[in-house]
């Protein structure tokens, strides 16, 4: 709470300081142009003002202690002044300067460390970064030029890179933003600390996050599910998405699951609505922050152009959206009003008979959303020029206007291209309360991602932040099949009976174990015996054990014997791997040959619930065998999800030890599933 009491000084401060020359004179520039009315004093031993305010010399000739400093100095200079600074008390400051981490040397990361280390309980920004704007206050501590304009209400942007945030104040989206903030290296303040800061303020309707990196991604977790409590929408646009560089391990897992689907996994879990472009990203946040969150999202379509609703349409079963057919009622009723020429549907073309003539528009858009949609689409194309010229489709909006007043449902206007809907449209639709959205595939992933956002919402007592990472330090060690597997047997994963003996004894723990069995080289450095040679199956008397050992003898002196699986379903590979951003973290996908065929699989952060196990199987099209493909006997899915459920506990109980664990395959039965094999490797 400390740190976040920080931050909130830093962002809405009374009184700053700056530090520098150019870009100390920029930032004076541009807190007098948003309306900053605080003090504001300038540090330079060079000069004797800037801007016209006399100038001191150091930290220690200071009038008072500010509550938000901006360091525009190079890397040595900033930690002095850093160190001053938090000597004389100051809650925070932005740093300016490059130099520091980010340039992948030894000698810029130090610096970092020491710039921390100099900060103590200090709110630090940067370093790297332009620092932030607040619109709700009139504060700009920002070196260059932007776009927004202040507002009462709106979305926060924090920002990774710099150059992404001056671009985003720039938009003609009618995005309405809080703050901007540009976070740069991070390097004494973490994400999930941003998002606590800015939960404090009722005045955010949204958080948009530009990502390149999280930290502390359980923290994140944390801080993303009190975003939900509080009703305050998470939209995210994660950058570098290319799959992690492989390490070198010893099972598949590792080369399954790739840190981008593990970002998908986190705010898939917690209701954070992933973007994949900046058009998106910007769509989302609109949205968001004038509509908010949906309860689903079933669509409808409304437009005067049947080519408008065909593009609709299409885009919809592109993002597997549903656009439900219209009651019967209201069907006889558009029908009636539209005459008989007109096809009456969802998506709906109500043609031109009616267009410019207020009364029956209404009408006309009362009935579609008496439909109750998640959300519906007015679909407008504004000619260029001024208003005097699209006097019919100022028309449409009052009457959508006015059918949301009487409905109560929730409707948008939207162009089917992004430079179709005029600035002046644009505000006067928001001034209304309808979001005035641009491009139709961008306001349909919005709509998706809102209905995201509030199925999360709904579903928020059963919602967890994942497990925290933890470092695990040792040499590493692999433990042998045999004990890999009692040691998941005793978190209840099904295991087949079998014995671990010498050569000699080999046939008699085939007897006692009844045939068909399975003969295994066992050995500490083997993981994948069916590719060395060190598996034979399916032996069915006693001469075939007696053979089968001999043949591997010379290279093994140890085997485990066991029951032969049989009437298998399908198979799957179930691991766990240490990722180094989310710690511990679940892989389920095709198994046993398939694993290198098919390469499917579904990503799923710990702890884990029974429904995303269920869920994570059901996406995968190896589960078409388990409910039982073509007339074929369907597998267990319950004893699955048992299994993988077994595995999970045992990772979450071994967190600071486990590195990674592979059962391949799970085989799935009729009436169960067994780790036919397994391995585990973790630190002593």
């Amino acid at each position: 709470m400390k740190g976040t009491r920080s931050l909130q000084r830093l962002l809405a401060p009374k009184s700053v300081a700056v530090f520098g020359g150019a870009s100390a004179a920029e930032v004076i520039r541009q807190c007098r142009a948003v309306g900053f009315g605080g003090d504001i004093w300038p540090v330079n031993p060079g000069r004797t003002e800037l801007e016209g305010i006399p100038c001191v010399a150091r930290v220690a000739d200071l009038p008072g202690v500010p509550d938000a400093s901006f360091i525009a100095a190079p890397p040595s200079a900033t930690l002095e002044i850093v160190r001053d600074l938090a000597a004389l008390g100051a809650p925070g400051a932005i740093c300016f300067a490059a130099g520091f981490a980010e340039t992948g040397a030894e000698s810029g990361a130090a610096l970092q460390d020491q710039l921390r280390e100099a900060a103590g309980d200090m709110a630090i920004i940067g370093p790297n970064c332009h620092g932030y704007i607040n619109y709700l206050d009139g504060v700009a501590l920002w070196p260059d030029q932007h776009g927004g304009k202040r507002v009462e209400r709106g979305a926060a942007l924090i920002s990774q890179s710099g150059n992404i945030a001056i671009n985003l104040t720039m938009q003609q989206r009618e995005v309405d933003f809080s703050y901007v903030i540009s976070v740069g290296n991070n390097s004494a303040l973490r994400l999930h600390q941003y998002i606590d800061a800015l939960l404090e303020d009722s005045r955010v309707a949204v958080i948009a996050l530009h990502i390149e990196g999280i930290v502390d991604a359980a923290a994140f977790s944390e801080s993303a599910l009190r975003a939900l409590k509080k009703g305050v929408p998470i939209v995210a646009l994660k950058t570098g998405r290319s799959k992690r560089g492989a390490e070198i391990t010893m099972s598949h897992t590792a080369s399954l699951a790739g840190s981008d689907e593990l970002y998908s996994a986190l705010f898939e879990r917690v209701g954070v609505a992933r973007c994949d472009t900046l058009s998106q990203f910007l769509e989302t946040t609109k949205f968001l922050s004038i509509v908010g969150p949906l309860p689903n999202s079933t669509l409808g379509s409304m437009s005067c152009s049947g080519g408008d609703a065909s593009l609709v349409a299409d885009c919809a079963d592109r993002l597997q959206m549903e656009t439900p057919e219209l009651s019967d009622e209201s069907a006889a009723d558009l029908k009636a009003l539209l005459g008989a020429n007109v096809d009456v549907s969802n998506p709906l073309d109500y043609h031109l008979y009616i267009w410019g003539n207020h009364e029956k528009l209404n009408r006309c858009f009362e009935r579609v959303l008496s439909n109750q949609f998640g959300c519906t689409l007015l679909i407008l194309d504004y000619p260029p020029g001024d208003g005097n010229a699209a006097a019919n489709w100022e028309i449409s909006e009052r009457a959508l206007i006015d059918a949301v007043a009487t409905s109560g449902e929730r409707a948008v206007v939207v162009s089917s291209l992004p430079e179709t809907l005029p600035g002046y449209v644009r505000e006067r639709l928001k001034a209304a309360g309808i979001a005035p959205m641009q491009g139709i595939e961008d306001c349909l992933f919005a709509i998706r991602a809102a209905a995201t956002v509030g199925a999360a919402q709904n579903n928020l007592e059963k919602l967890q932040p994942i497990l925290p990472r933890e470092d695990a330090d040792g040499e590493a060690r692999t433990i042998d099949e045999p004990s890999s597997k009692k040691a998941l047997a005793e978190f209840g994963v099904s295991v087949p009976a079998g014995r671990t003996c010498s050569a000699a004894e080999t046939v008699d723990a085939a007897n006692a174990i009844g045939f068909p069995v399975v003969l295994k080289a066992v050995s500490s450095e083997l993981s994948h015996k069916s590719e060395l040679g060190a598996v034979v199956v399916n032996l069915a008397d006693a001469d075939a054990v007696r053979v089968a050992t001999e043949r591997l003898a010379s290279d093994f002196d140890q085997f485990l014997v066991e029951s032969m699986v049989q009437s298998v379903v399908c198979e799957l590979i179930v691991g766990i791997n240490r990722d180094p951003t989310f710690g511990l973290t679940l892989t389920v996908g095709a198994g046993g040959l398939l694993v290198e065929l098919i390469h499917e699989s579904a990503s799923l952060l710990l702890p884990v619930q029974r429904e995303e196990i269920r869920a994570a199987i059901q996406s995968l099209k190896v589960h078409k065998l388990i409910d039982g493909y073509r007339g074929q006997s369907a597998g267990d899915l319950d004893s699955v999800v048992d299994a993988v459920e077994g595995i999970a506990r045992y990772a979450i109980a071994h967190n600071d030890s486990l590195l990674e664990l592979d059962v391949n395959p799970l085989c799935v039965l009729p009436d169960g599933a067994v780790a036919v094999d397994a391995f585990i490797r973790t630190t002593e």
